[in-house]
């Protein structure tokens, strides 16, 4: 049997042109869209960070004098919020501390929406494998994080 002849039996994918340049433009969709879910979660934690610092310098203009330490506003006694409870009642109050927490746990949670952005794209490529180990990376972060409030 000549090699032609086996690709052209049942069950054998044949790949024509067509159907690699359809692959080709669902995989740059995807990269695509994991690269802006990267590009703007750093981006906007940053900003949030940035926004929190100004606020805690409003807040604390002494912090800013020349012959003040920063030290007084990262010392381990320093009133950051340490849970989401903190977080809330800080974000109530408009406290930068707890605005820069909030930018911080922005920048945390970017690359488990990238993974979570992965399993939509492993389903849109229609790939079950990758779906489910996928997601089973997902659950295993999003455990962590509850395992870290206890």
């Amino acid at each position: 049997m000549a090699f032609d002849d086996q690709l052209n039996q049942p069950g054998l994918a044949v790949h024509s042109p067509a159907a690699d340049a359809a692959l080709e433009e669902k995989i740059r969709k995807v990269e695509i869209a994991i690269s802006l879910v990267l590009r703007i979660g750093v981006i906007v934690s940053v900003l949030v960070i940035l926004a929190g610092l100004v606020m805690m310098f409003i807040h604390h203009p002494r912090a800013l004098d020349a012959g003040s330490s920063y030290r007084v506003l990262v010392a381990p006694n320093a009133d950051f919020p340490h849970s989401l409870g903190q977080l809330r009642q800080s974000l109530a109050a408009s406290a930068g501390r707890g605005v820069v927490v909030l930018g911080v746990l922005l920048l945390i949670l970017t690359p488990i929406l990238r993974v979570a952005v992965s399993v939509l794209s492993f389903v849109y490529e229609k790939d079950p494998p990758m779906v489910i180990a996928t997601l089973f990376v997902l659950s295993v972060l999003i455990f962590s994080f509850f395992l870290a409030q206890i």
